[in-house]
C-alpha cells in the first residue's frame, strides 16, 4: 500500500536541500537517509533521500543527484510516497495511518451519525478530518484528543465530542430562542420565531 508521507516545499540554500511538509507520524522511519520514495507525479521519481536534518523546526532533505538550488526548485510541490505493508501498524497505539481512518463513520457519544471521513488534511498545527455529512455537505473536525475521544477500528467509527458551533449552529439557535421567548411570551409568537430563525440558519 502506498501512503503520502511528505510534500516537497521550497529550496533551502544552494546545495540542493529542500524543505518538506511532513505527512507522517514516523518521519524518522519514512523520511530517513536511504529511503527510496515514489512520487506524484510519478515522472519525478523515484527519489532516494541522501541526507536529512531539522532546521528551525522544519525538515530539510537532500536527494541523491540533486546538487544545486535549480534542481531543488524543480522538485517543489512533489508528493513523496512510501510503500508500506497494509497490515503494519504504528508503534504508538494512539497513532494511526491515514488509510486506517479513511471511511470511518463519525458519531457522537450517543450514537448520532455525523458523517464519514473522506479525507485527512495534514496542517502544520494539527490534522483535520474532512467529514462528508449525509446531506453531502462537509465539516472539518480537528484530530485532537479533546474532540476525537475514541477511534474504534473494529467498529469502524470515530467518536467525537465537538464544542458548540463546530458541527452546526444549534447552540446559537437555542440561544436565540431563549432570548426571543422572553419577548415572545406576551405576543405568543416565540414558537413561530424560533422556526423562522432555524430556517434562516439552514439557508445560510
Amino acid at each position: 500500500m502506498q501512503l503520502v508521507v511528505g510534500r516537497i516545499g521550497r529550496a533551502h540554500g544552494i546545495k540542493g536541500e529542500v524543505t518538506v511538509e511532513v505527512r507522517t507520524d514516523e518521519p524518522e522511519l519514512r523520511l530517513g537517509p536511504g529511503a527510496v520514495l515514489a512520487t506524484e507525479p510519478a515522472s519525478a521519481g523515484p527519489l532516494t533521500i541522501e541526507t536529512g536534518r531539522v532546521h528551525s523546526g522544519r525538515l530539510l532533505l537532500r536527494f541523491e543527484g540533486v546538487r544545486d538550488r535549480t534542481g531543488a526548485e524543480a522538485l517543489r510541490n512533489i508528493l513523496l510516497i512510501a510503500e508500506i505493508d497494509p497490515e503494519e501498524l504504528p508503534e504508538d497505539p494512539e497513532e494511526f495511518y491515514d488509510h486506517q481512518l479513511m471511511d470511518l463513520d463519525v458519531v457522537l457519544a450517543d450514537g448520532t451519525e455525523i458523517g464519514r471521513i473522506t479525507e485527512i488534511s495534514h496542517l502544520p498545527s494539527q490534522d483535520l478530518f474532512i467529514v462528508e455529512r449525509p446531506d453531502g455537505s462537509e465539516v472539518m473536525i480537528p484530530f485532537v484528543g479533546e474532540i476525537v475521544t475514541e477511534i474504534d477500528l473494529e467498529e469502524q467509527r470515530a467518536v467525537i465530542d465537538p464544542p458548540p458551533g463546530l458541527i452546526d449552529d444549534r447552540a446559537e439557535i437555542a440561544s436565540g430562542r431563549d432570548d426571543e421567548s422572553a419577548e415572545g411570551d406576551a405576543a405568543g409568537r416565540d414558537d413561530v420565531r424560533g422556526k423562522d430563525d432555524e430556517r434562516g440558519k439552514d439557508d445560510d
